[in-house]
């Protein structure tokens, strides 16, 4: 053979091979994140679910992609989206509440990792904490349970109030235990609990102004992924309205916000991308038990406060893991 038939021939050879690798490397997975609020609110937790991903060696956009769907504080629109990913085939599904069970509901052969405020096992999730049990698995979050601690708290700072009001979002499926709870802590403080309702930002005027008839000494704003994007709005009416209140999230403190307490969301969706990268490298939903995020945090807005004239007895200050002056 001759040395230029031989060049040329090893160059066209060459030049195919990265269509030959191409061809035989695996298809990226894909994983589809579910969730029932607006991308604006979560961003901190997408950031936490990639960092949890990162932790098992999968990084978006390199080894990975996520298929993202967003119902915008629409429920109804959930189970939609829930289908657009399942008709998707993608490889492991992460979801809140609202989302999980529409996907649950959907599929019973795609992974699900899911992130919820209520108990797994009390709503149907899954069949306990250590064995989930068939395709779904996830992480849980003091929310729903530290509801009425918030109650408590909100006493504790305005021991004279004695009307306070529940803002709760009646189409959450968490709503009904969240105030039977509160209903019971109610009767042991011995205050009266208004219930208030808010599922779009349109109630919130009609809210602001039933607060100021009702004549409330306190606010406790209830779990929901919807009212986690008002959390700087829900600020700023507080104290527009000079309403002492307690909120979920640290964002409503910094805000403005009286107080918040709650789980640590962001360590919530870490959590959760972790879970969904050991499925993808091959684990089984039903063999990682569901987490449990202890991780509680209280939060003080001191300069809210003196604002409104409330001294904060010196053991609540003592408790807080954190205190905004």
């Amino acid at each position: 053979m001759k040395r230029r038939e031989f060049i040329t021939m090893l160059g066209g050879a060459a030049a195919s091979w990265p269509l030959a690798v191409r061809a035989q490397q695996p298809a990226m997975p894909v994983i589809g994140f579910l969730n029932s609020a607006s991308p604006d609110a979560y961003a901190p937790m997408v950031g936490a679910f990639r960092q949890g991903l990162k932790e098992t060696g999968y990084i978006e956009g390199q080894n990975v992609a996520i298929e993202y769907r967003w119902a915008g504080g629409q429920y109804d629109r959930v189970p939609a989206l829930a289908a657009e990913l399942v008709r998707r085939q993608v490889a492991v599904i992460v979801a809140n509440s609202p989302g999980v069970q529409a996907v649950k509901a959907a599929i019973t052969t795609i992974p699900i990792v899911f992130t919820t405020a209520s108990d797994p096992v009390q709503i149907g999730l899954v069949a306990s904490l250590s064995r989930p049990g068939g395709n779904v698995t996830g992480v849980t979050q003091l929310y729903v349970e530290v509801m009425p601690k918030r109650l408590e708290l909100a006493h504790e700072l305005v021991p004279t109030a004695t009307i306070i009001a529940a803002l709760v979002n009646p189409t959450n499926p968490n709503t009904e235990t969240i105030l039977r709870d509160l209903q019971a802590a109610a009767r042991i403080l011995g205050v009266q609990l208004h219930v208030l309702h808010a599922s779009t930002e349109r109630d919130l005027d009609t809210v602001f102004a039933t607060l100021a008839q009702l004549r409330a000494g306190a606010l406790v704003i209830g779990t929901d992924a919807i009212f986690n994007g008002w959390a700087e709005q829900l600020a700023a009416l507080t104290v527009h309205h000079a309403v002492p209140a307690i909120f979920q999230r640290r964002a409503f403190a910094a805000a403005g916000g009286l107080m918040s307490y709650g789980a640590s969301t962001t360590d919530a969706y870490r959590q959760a991308g972790i879970y969904a990268g050991r499925i993808l490298k091959g684990e089984k939903p039903d063999d990682l038990p569901v987490v449990q995020s202890t991780k509680v945090e209280l939060i003080i807005n001191l300069k809210t406060a003196k604002a409104f004239g409330l001294t904060v007895p010196l053991p609540l200050l003592g408790r807080a893991d954190e205190v905004i002056e």
